[in-house]
């Protein structure tokens, strides 16, 4: 750790998406976060580890460290590191990437129910319209 640590000292600008949080993607499904920590701990203090444990979050996680320089050493030292025959994919977590990806399902999801609604008001229609017909 010892060499990571005498990073700080140097007054260097760091690109605008690095911060302490780290998006890891690829992980395999039955890793723990104890062996996650094991892994990410030799480049730093972490301050908390969210691994993902739902269908759709399986195989991700998120690892925050103390230090902005320890997690910049961690996706430099880590991405593309082999875990259980798996190779990691390290980002920095920008919120509004996954903000944007949360908000276009939102509108998938409505734009989905419209489509629905919009059916069966065709078919109700097409109904009444039918039933019209066969009486005139």
């Amino acid at each position: 750790m010892g060499e990571y640590s005498s990073r700080k000292g140097i007054n260097s600008r760091l690109p605008p998406e690095v911060n302490r949080i780290l998006y890891v993607r690829n992980l395999p499904f039955k890793i723990t976060s104890e062996e996650i920590y094991s892994v990410f701990g030799k480049y730093g203090a972490i301050f908390q580890i969210r691994v993902g444990d739902r269908k759709d979050t399986r195989g991700t996680a998120f690892v925050v460290y103390e230090d902005i320089y320890d997690a910049k050493a961690a996706v430099d030292h880590l991405s593309g590191f082999n875990i259980g025959g798996r190779y990691l994919v390290v980002l920095y977590y920008q919120p509004a990437k996954f903000e944007k990806r949360a908000d276009s399902e939102q509108k998938q999801k409505e734009l989905d129910e419209l489509r629905r609604k919009v059916k069966a008001k065709k078919a109700e229609l097409g109904m009444e319209n039918g039933d019209g017909d066969a009486g005139s």
